[in-house]
């Protein structure tokens, strides 16, 4: 319902100054309680009241609850709840006009907050028309306030109802603002874990920090019974083991389940769907947890007031919820790749022959390269990985790869990648095109703590050019003539960055040049004082070896980072790809 106000009043000259004072104090400040603050302080200047209150409407309610108050009883600010319809402050409300009551005593409407209070005057407060709350004053004499004040104070109220608008948007924006970088914070805590019960349990101690709930439950979803178990359950902020199951489709929980949003219910004795569980719940929340397409859970909270749950509630809660499935799917499939490499480990030395028979055979003579490739493993398995892929008779696709970590799951990791890399070859993709098909494939397919870093590049015989694009792998060396040095070309490690692109550089090579693709394990080798063996080392041997063929360069390379480490067992793989151009 609109309203209007009569602004047709004849106001003293010292009053509208007054006025002008109020409206720039009242305005000078988008924080709401500093607002009232001033709006309390300015009109006393006008009306010496004794019990002062700015009431606003509860949100989801047909209600006025106590914004700010000077006078009134704690009990009343915190509890009280006026219905629009009731009171003084009710018909305000309700009529968008001042009520000016004489002597409360008399009037039916008067609900009795304070004793010893004799007359009221409450003025709504109107913003383009809609009433946005209430400002009451009250005193202890009979018929104390006047026609005159009451005038004046609708007329300051339209000023006071625009202040208060403004600060409550600039509130709800800021909240907003705090409420997304504590998702961004939650999200980053529960992806700090690859643990299920860690995850589940910061999910609970999280969710306080957004929501303040009474009762709060996760449950996963149990394929093989068809049912949501309790895996975190926490009552009035005591943690309980809640052995009841939920059949997949009962409850408000199936519900969300299968409806795949959120459910809220404001009354659950008037919901079919509900199960008695907890008996002093009035209202529910339950959200799902969807990871790609498939529900892995549902977030539910439940409160013992009615209508508790807003909109805000389930849109932070619906937020958690898709950062929670994907935490918890992952922890998963780690605690599941983990049980792997426990078994695994059982046949790790099988698995390095196999790795080995599996390495790519050199390509001959026809692409017009002398080529050496070496692998020196720090484990049973690599996590380095090379490949050559035949473009055609003129061209050879050349790439190089590191993947993060160690052992089985790198080695796992990387045969992934070539598999992706083969099945992406017949496409014959430019290098920078190439990797960013191998970054999408990859990011789709995000594992906790796994990413890689890759240098592809391809070489044309018959145009001598060579195209190179990296993923963060180690920058190549060239020789070209009589100069080495690194190929300066950065990029983003693959998996990490869904939307990542990358640069590509050419050369045209020269009999006799020569490229060296190589691990960080070369490198980084340190001796026995810490000492890097450096980049400044691999460019000189290449140089001072260059008459040799692509054999001898990748041999004298890793017997001069052996020496240098003092002959002991390499840190990190130690990896190279040696080629050298023949001469037409």
């Amino acid at each position: 319902m609109d309203y209007t106000l009569n602004s047709k009043v004849e106001i003293p000259a010292e009053t509208l100054a007054v006025l002008a004072d109020i409206s720039h104090e009242i305005n000078a400040s988008l924080n709401l309680d500093e607002v009232l603050a001033n709006v309390a302080a300015q009109i006393k200047r006008l009306i010496d009241y004794e019990i002062f209150a700015v009431l606003l409407p509860e949100h989801g309610t047909n209600q006025l609850y106590f914004r700010f108050a000077i006078g009134h009883r704690p009990e009343v600010v915190e509890h009280w709840r006026i219905p629009m319809d009731e009171g003084i402050i009710g018909a305000a409300a309700t009529t968008g006009h001042p009520v000016r009551v004489a002597d409360v005593l008399n009037d039916p409407r008067y609900l009795n907050a304070i004793d010893g209070v004799r007359s009221e005057l409450a003025v709504p407060l109107i913003v383009r028309g809609r009433v946005i709350g209430v400002l009451d004053i009250e005193s202890s004499q009979r018929d104390y306030f006047t026609p005159d004040q009451q005038n004046v104070l609708a007329l300051v109220a339209s000023r006071i109802g625009t202040a208060i608008e403004n600060a409550r948007l600039f509130e709800s924006t800021r909240n907003q603002a705090e409420t997304l970088l504590l998702l961004n914070e939650v999200g980053r805590e529960a992806n700090s874990t690859l643990q299920v019960e860690e995850v589940l349990r910061r999910a609970a101690e999280l969710t306080k920090r957004l929501i303040d709930y009474q009762i709060f439950s996760i449950l996963l979803y149990d394929e093989t019974d068809n049912v949501f178990r309790h895996r975190v359950t926490v009552k009035f902020g005591q943690r309980v083991q809640e052995k009841f199951a939920v059949p997949a489709h009962e409850g408000i929980v199936g519900a969300a389940a299968a409806l795949r949003r959120a459910v809220v219910v404001p009354d659950v004795t008037v919901d079919p769907r509900y199960l008695l569980i907890n008996p002093e719940t009035r209202s529910e929340l339950a959200v799902p947890m969807i990871y790609k397409d498939r529900v892995v859970g549902v977030l539910d909270l439940e409160s013992p007031q009615l209508n508790y749950f807003t909109a805000e509630h389930v849109q932070v809660l619906s937020i958690l919820a898709a950062q929670l499935a994907v935490s918890i799917e992952n922890a998963r499939l780690f605690e599941r790749v983990a049980r792997d490499e426990a078994r695994m480990e059982r046949d790790l030395n099988a698995a390095r022959r196999i790795q080995g028979a599996l390495l790519p055979r050199l390509p001959g003579p026809e692409f017009g390269l002398d080529i050496a490739a070496r692998v020196v493993s720090s484990r049973e398995l690599s996590g380095d990985l090379y490949d050559f892929l035949r473009y055609g008779s003129q061209e050879l696709a050349v790439t190089m790869g590191d993947v993060s970590g160690k052992g089985s799951a790198a080695a796992l990791y990387g045969a992934v990648a070539i598999g992706t890399l083969r099945s992406l070859g017949s496409q014959k993709l430019p290098p920078a095109e190439m990797l960013r098909a191998m970054n999408g494939f990859l990011g789709e397919r995000l594992i906790e703590g796994r990413f890689m870093t890759l240098c592809f590049a391809t070489w044309n015989r018959k145009r001598h050019k060579l195209r190179i694009a990296n993923a963060g792998q180690e920058e190549p060396f060239i020789l070209h003539g009589s100069r080495c040095e690194k190929i300066t070309l950065p990029g983003f490690p693959l998996g990490l960055f869904e939307e990542a692109s990358y640069d590509e550089l050419s050369f045209t090579l020269n009999p006799g040049d020569v490229v060296v693709f190589h691990s960080d394990g070369i490198g980084d080798t340190q001796n026995a004082t810490s000492e890097f063996f450096g980049d400044e080392r691999v460019a000189k041997l290449i140089q001072e070896n260059q008459s040799l063929a692509a054999d001898g360069i990748a041999d004298r390379i890793l017997e001069e980072v052996g020496a240098f480490s003092g002959g002991r067992h390499p840190f990190d793989d130690r990896t190279l790809v040696v080629l050298k151009v023949r001469p037409d």
